[in-house]
Order: C-alpha cells, then structure tokens, then sequence
C-alpha cells in the first residue's frame, strides 16, 4: 500500500480542480513534520494535509481532522505565514510521474511586490520533506526537515541553498507515448518475474499496479519475463495502455479494499483493483476521501507509537531489572532450602569440639544424623576457635532461615511489580488515541515511575471510552483498554451479578459481560473468554485461560496499584482468541 504515481496524479487533478485560484486563510503546524492550510476557494473552505512522515507522508483535502495545534507555532509555521498565508494558488502540477507535488502561490512581499513562492511535497517514505523555495530562483527558504551535508553529501536541503530535484531514476515515464517494440524491448533487460520487470522500469508504478496489469492481461504475476512469449508481452502490453489511458484522462476510480472476514484494509489506489474481485470495495469520486479514510487510523496509530517510545524503553529497563532481580532471588532462595546442612554442620562441631584443634582448616567426623552414619568434612577457618567455627555455621543457618521468609515475600513483590509492568505495555499497545497513552503516563506518574510536577493533583475523570461489544446472542460486552478503564469497569460500572474475566496469571484486560439480572448464556462466555484472550499477552497463542466469576467475588486490596484485584471463586475456560471473531462482535463506532 503506497501513494504511487498514479494516485499521486489523481490527487494533484483533485486539487487542481478545487484549490486553484483559491486563497492560503490560515496556516497550522500540529506536527514536526505536518503542516496545514486553510484554503477559500469558490465560497468553500478546505483543509489541506500536507505531511512528510517518515511512516504515512500524504497529501489530501481534509473533511475530519481534529489534530491540536501546539500553543506556540513552530518556526516554519512561522515562515509559511509570512510567506504564504493571504495568497492565492497559482498553480498545482506532479514534478514528472514522480511521488512529488508542487503548488505555487503568489503573495506580497514586504515590499508589497507581488512574488512566488513553490511548497514543494517530496513523498519518499523516511526521506519525505515539505519545502518552501523562491519560484524565480528555486532558492530554499527552509524545509520540515533539513538535510546537511553530514546527512547527505549528494544533496543538501537548507535554508539559502538552490533547491535541486532527487537524483533521476533509469526509468521510463509511463505518460509518455510508448510503442510496443520500446514496450518489449525494456521488459526483456530486466531479469525477474513479470510483475516486478513493470515497476521496475516504469517510473512511479508500485508492485500493486504491476499485478492489476498482469491480472488484466491473464498473466501470471510470478512468472519469468524470459518466459512469456510475443503475443503474452502484447496482450500485456495492451492492458498496460488500457490502464494508463485513464490516467491521461484523468478518469480514475478511486478504492478502498477490505478483507471483511478481519475487518482489514488490504489496499487502496486511484483504479478499479479487479484482481482483488472476491474482496469487498469502498468506492468514492474523492482520493482524498479515500487516503483521509485509509491514513486516519494508521497515522494515529504511528504518533502514539513516536510518542510512546520513550515510555516503552523506560519501562522495558525496569522490566530487564525485574527479571534479573527474580532470577537471583530465585536463586538465593534454592540456597536457603540448604540452611539446616549448616545446622547439622555446627551440631557435628559442637559434639566433636574436643577433637578440633586450632589452626585445622578442615576435620572429617562421623554424621550421626546420617542413618548409614557416614563421615561427613566439614571446612573450618583456621583463624578461628573450634566453638568460634561452630558458631559460624549456626550464625549462617540462621540468617539463611531468615533469609527464606524475607525471599518468599520478596519474590511476591517482584511478581506483582513484573505482571504490573507488562500490564502497561500491554495497554500501550492496546492504545488508539493519544488521549488514552495520556491516562498511562498519569497513572504512572502517580505511582511513582515517572516524574510528575503535580503529584497531589486529584484522580481525573475518565476521559476515554472501553471497547465495546455484542455477543451472538445479545449480551453486551466490555472490555477495558488500560489499568484506568480496567478499575473503572470493574469497581464503578459492573453490577454484582456481572461476570468478570481476565486471562489466568496472564497480563490482559478486564472484561465485563453485562447481564441485567440474566444469568450469561454459554455464547456469550465463550465469546467473552475470546475477548479476554485477545486483548491479553497471549493474543497469538492457542487454549489460553481465562478465569470467569460473578463481579461481587472481585476484590481490590487496600494499596493495590491500577488494575490489580483479587478473586478465589472462580471457573476457567480455555480459547484461541480469532480476530475474526473480534471484528465481528465490535460495535461499529
């Protein structure tokens, strides 16, 4: 799935279209590298994405996006303004078949000359940029990101330079009148399947335009290039010509392809996908439509795991600590099972104290403790007395009596604090807006793994919503996302004859099945227990299990971190989580 050239051509049409002639209103910065215009044109206003993420770099008219901007405007925001805002667009065009869009604006200086200034959108994954030139010059007036020459030594992007192309790629504009014999003869240089010999060699076709052409001309994708004959390059190339004659006429079908048994989007262009025929199509006359449709969830998704990366490392250190903590203290405590050798040691000493002298280092007596009554050597420190080396060995067997009880109650902590842990990363993952990572890093912050400024700043409301669904058979289902939601679900909203679940001894989420003063049928903990699994540790794994018991059988300890209760009455099923099955009870938001 990636903005090819083709869907770069229908969007610059798009915009052609509706942007041209219109005015820069207002200019926003809500991400480093994202920027945004407010465009009038024809008495509509539209918002116009422009980003350079390194994971999702786009360009489409927005209809919903709700993004915050930051108090204070970044400094190229700051440029943009100056520059841009209060001009009128005078031109929209692709640079070649290339992933790149160049929109002009004529404004006043402050001289109040009029002059143009090109925004220049390369769209080339983690080297993507927004770039503001001179449109007389091509001098750079700056960039999102720049580029040094300790970055790059071949083409530098910084304020002042003279703003050059990317280097040219060996290939063919696909725009361009192509005979057959050119057709032919550039497919037969490559070494390859068919599929990969089309994009290539032809400029801006990704692998997904090359298989809809091979589907189109009943060809076979992953055959050799070398293998297919004449009249096969023909047909292809008849079916090539076909598909890009839409393009030239700007007559596009623009498509969202969804795989409905996983609720999944398998791909989106700016043609009529047919070998993607036995999938479901969400079709619409906008491409921005569709990319704002596409990129909504995904570029939400790739924020918060920017912004959750340094929650994600701090956490994992402390985990990496935790195991190796439990791991010594696991092996201390096999220690501590030994402790009665050394009271049987001191006994021994005690009873032969006559025979030891000072100076021995060791002395061999006879075990009779032993039922075979074998000799036994006991090491002795020769700087000691005999009743001194006596007194050592009780010294130690009682420090490591003591020792037991203190690990066994540490081992407990150190359990709780790991599945704690995990527990967050669990919920991290399981986050699908920024505003539920906030919740994450707030109960952190207050129990005491992150630095917080206000630390006696009362518990907020909760401000995000659990997942929720609906069994086969009627019975509401929740399921908490966070330790936050999990002890609000549980302890505020669930009922004393609900049923509650949770994944055995595994981090996982709490799960609520709502029974209004009905006993849950045998569906709806099946389905409940899935849920349970799913949104667990264990999603990936088969016959996970899953403790179910009334609500009124939970219990939260006095001094309990977020999301940690108790239970002793309880029933366990075993079930392989289905994503399948998950899509399918969601309620549709």
């Amino acid at each position: 799935m990636a903005l090819d050239g083709l869907v770069i051509h229908s969007i610059v049409d798009e915009l052609h279209s509706k942007l041209l002639g219109g005015k820069v209103d207002k200019v926003y910065q809500p991400e480093n590298d994202e920027v945004v215009l407010h465009i009038r044109n024809n008495k509509e206003n539209f918002k116009l994405i422009l980003s350079a993420s390194a994971s999702n770099p786009r360009v489409y008219l927005a209809n919903n996006y709700k993004k915050e901007n930051p108090i204070n405007a970044p400094m190229f925001c700051m440029l943009f303004r100056k520059h841009i805002q209060g001009g009128n667009i005078v031109n929209i065009c692709q640079v070649g078949f290339e992933r790149m869009i160049k929109i002009s604006v004529e404004s006043f200086d402050e001289l109040k000359e009029k002059t143009t200034k090109d925004i220049i959108i390369e769209i080339m994954g983690r080297h993507s940029n927004i770039i503001l030139t001179h449109s007389s010059d091509n001098k750079i007036i700056d960039s999102a990101k720049r580029i040094p020459p300790s970055i790059s030594r071949v083409r530098q992007i910084l304020p002042g330079l003279t703003y050059t192309l990317p280097p040219e790629q060996d290939k063919i504009n696909p725009l361009e009148d192509i005979s057959l014999h050119k057709f032919i003869s550039t497919l037969n240089n490559f070494e390859g399947n068919v599929f990969k010999s089309i994009y290539a060699k032809f400029l801006g076709i990704s692998p997904i335009i090359a298989k809809e052409i091979c589907f189109r001309a009943n060809i076979d994708e992953k055959s050799n290039i070398k293998d297919c004959t004449s009249n096969d390059l023909e047909i292809l190339y008849n079916a090539f010509c076909d598909l890009f004659k839409d393009i030239k006429t700007n007559n596009y079908s623009p498509c969202i392809v969804i795989d409905e048994n996983i609720d999944k989007v398998v791909d989106f262009s700016c043609v009529n996908l047919s070998l993607f025929n036995n999938l479901s199509f969400i079709n619409d006359d906008s491409m921005s439509k569709i990319l704002e449709d596409y990129y909504r969830t995904k570029d939400i998704k790739n924020r918060i795991h920017q912004r959750s990366s340094d929650l994600r490392k701090s956490i994992s250190i402390k985990l990496d600590r935790l195991y190796n903590k439990l791991k010594k203290q696991q092996k201390e405590l096999i220690e501590s099972e030994n402790a009665d050798i050394y009271k049987i040691k001191g006994e021994l000493l005690t009873s032969y104290i006559y025979m030891i002298e000072k100076g021995m280092e060791s002395i061999e007596v006879g075990n009779f403790y032993d039922p075979d009554y074998k000799n036994v050597a006991i090491p002795l420190n020769k700087n000691l007395t005999p009743s001194e080396n006596a007194q050592k060995y009780f010294k130690k067997y009682s420090k490591m009596k003591t020792a037991k009880i203190e690990l066994t109650h540490q081992i407990e902590i150190s359990k709780e604090e790991i599945d704690y842990l995990e527990n967050i990363i669990l919920s991290i993952e399981n986050c699908e807006n920024l505003a539920e990572l906030l919740d994450i890093r707030e109960e952190l912050g207050k129990v005491g793994y992150l630095k917080v400024q206000n630390k006696g700043k009362k518990e907020t409301k909760l401000t995000t919503k659990p997942h929720e669904f609906i069994s086969s058979d009627g019975f509401k289902i929740l399921v908490g996302k966070n330790n936050k939601q999990n002890d609000h679900l549980t302890l505020k909203v669930a009922d004393n004859n609900d049923i509650w679940m949770h994944t055995k001894n595994i981090p996982g989420s709490h799960v609520i099945i709502k029974c209004e003063d009905k006993d849950a049928s045998d569906q709806a903990l099946f389905e409940g227990a899935m849920l349970a699994a799913y949104f667990s540790k264990s999603k990936m794994s088969a016959q996970v299990p899953v403790d179910y018991t009334k609500k009124k059988n939970i219990k939260k300890p006095n001094g309990a971190k977020p999301g940690m209760v108790i239970y002793d009455t309880n029933n366990t099923i075993y079930v392989t989580p289905s994503e399948e099955l998950v899509a399918k009870l969601k309620i549709k938001e």
